[in-house]
């Protein structure tokens, strides 16, 4: 994952818990990176390594953690950093829904080394619709709905989320059905 993510982790603990638990939470992932660039990619397991050292140090459970921190991705970290890229998403939740499988073509524009995940868009109704969310990065489904609960935030709407196929039950992908009013 590109450095913006690992910032964006450290800068949601700051922003909440302060400077000395980013501290113990870096130590104990054992990272040993003092600054992350933004447009430079990392391991993967970096980011992994802070989310489960923040959920351990925080003793919260690391799907709490992966859905604050989508959250975070979209009400600060795109809000802030990318607000237009967010906004040409679409005027509401169920158009930026609709567009979601073309935005990371956007994104790719300005990292062209990103794997992102993909997106289908089924079984659209007025105020509903089926998310299928693939990636090659396994474990992040509680993230993806921290970004759908963000993007509701985002667009002032109530959402509700049900994962109704994962891959934990043996599906290739994970779908949830969003309902929104």
């Amino acid at each position: 994952m590109y450095g913006i993510v690992n910032k964006a982790i450290q800068e949601l603990v700051i922003s909440n818990f302060g400077e000395e638990k980013w501290v113990n939470i870096k130590k104990r992932s054992a990272i040993d990176i003092d600054y992350f660039i933004s447009n430079e990619p990392y391991d993967d397991d970096v980011t992994f390594k802070l989310a489960i050292a923040a959920s351990e140090e925080m003793e919260i459970p690391l799907a709490d953690v992966l859905m604050s921190f989508g959250e975070w991705w979209i009400l600060k970290t795109g809000k802030e950093k990318y607000g237009y890229l967010l906004e040409s998403g679409g005027d509401n939740l169920k158009d930026f829904l609709i567009n979601l499988p073309l935005f990371h073509n956007r994104v790719m524009m300005i990292y062209p080394r990103l794997t992102p995940p993909e997106f289908k868009i089924t079984h659209i109704e007025d105020n509903s619709l089926h998310l299928h969310y693939y990636s090659k990065r396994v474990g992040l489904q509680d993230f993806v709905r921290g970004l759908i609960t963000g993007l509701g935030k985002f667009y002032a709407c109530q959402v509700e989320l049900e994962l109704i196929e994962s891959r934990d039950n043996q599906s290739d992908h994970e779908i949830f059905w969003v309902k929104w009013a």
